[in-house]
């Protein structure tokens, strides 16, 4: 059995014959490598840029401003 042909059943049948110091092992492990794929996934607040723009093609800026200032007094 390769590691590319093991089901998620079959890995967790696997562990859960590990005994508890391995079983944490492999935790502290999957942390690892899981928190390394996060960090190397950066994004610009640029990507953000027009992002829901068409929402805003028929609302005047001034207009809503103003409405959102109204709303404060009451």
């Amino acid at each position: 059995m390769t590691h590319d042909t093991l089901t998620h059943s079959e890995l967790l049948a696997i562990i859960q014959n590990l005994d508890t110091d391995e079983q944490l092992k492999l935790v502290e492990e999957l942390v690892i490598m899981v928190r390394n794929k996060v960090k190397t996934k950066k994004h610009s607040i640029l990507e953000l840029k027009g992002l829901g723009k068409e929402m805003w093609e028929s609302v005047d800026a001034q207009e809503y401003v103003n409405r959102e200032r109204d709303s404060w007094d009451g």
